[in-house]
């Protein structure tokens, strides 16, 4: 009679087996205003947040560059919101985010309003129209393309050409581990966390 009672059903099973593929990742706020606060990640979702293990350890090296209070800052191929929500905890006066994904916006707006955020002005378009159309500078640029995006070795020139960083601005690119910007005359350090790949400019 046990051996029947503790036979595995197979619904269980199958249950289970939905359970685990329907499970949302979890995005996280580092530090700072809105530290702790969690974001349930629809696993449909097409973006790839940056690592909480790369996104600590870059905002680490970060604070020996620039005072995050403050500051005005534009978060590129925004995806998560995960750069963007960081931001403004950490104190960024206000930040741009653009994302083209009309589902992945969305989200970055759901997230803001849950925090009550009002700083965050969302783009929902294109980045390199946005580039393009752009005028303003900013004290801090971030971004996170898709690594197989074949515009993605131009992004660093392009923020250059089209003087958007501000005289003491810092860039960080995340990009593959077979980019190398060591050649562009901005460039002034690479980091690397993993499989995640980080590149300074100023």
């Amino acid at each position: 009679m046990l051996d029947d009672f503790y036979t595995p059903n197979p619904c269980w099973s199958y249950i289970f087996f939905i359970h685990l593929h329907q499970k949302k990742s979890l995005m996280r706020v580092i530090t700072g205003k809105y530290k702790g606060r969690r974001f349930d990640i629809p696993k449909t979702f097409k973006a790839r947040p940056t690592t909480d293990f790369a996104k600590e350890n870059i905002f680490n090296v970060l604070m020996g560059y620039i005072d995050f209070d403050g500051a005005e800052a534009l978060d590129l191929f925004s995806g998560t919101g995960s750069i963007s929500l960081e931001l403004l905890s950490r104190g960024c006066k206000e930040v741009v985010s653009v994302e083209k994904d009309r589902d992945h916006a969305r989200f970055i707006s759901q997230c803001m309003q849950k925090i009550g955020a009002t700083n965050d002005i969302l783009v929902k378009g294109d980045v390199f129209k946005f580039l393009k159309s752009c005028h303003r500078q900013f004290d801090f640029i971030f971004a996170d393309p898709p690594y197989a995006l074949p515009e993605l070795p131009t992004i660093p020139s392009l923020i250059f050409e089209y003087d958007l960083l501000k005289p003491d601005g810092i860039f960080v690119f995340e990009h593959g581990k077979h980019n190398s910007f060591e050649d562009n005359p901005h460039f002034h350090e690479h980091r690397e966390y993993g499989s995640v790949n980080f590149s300074i400019f100023k």
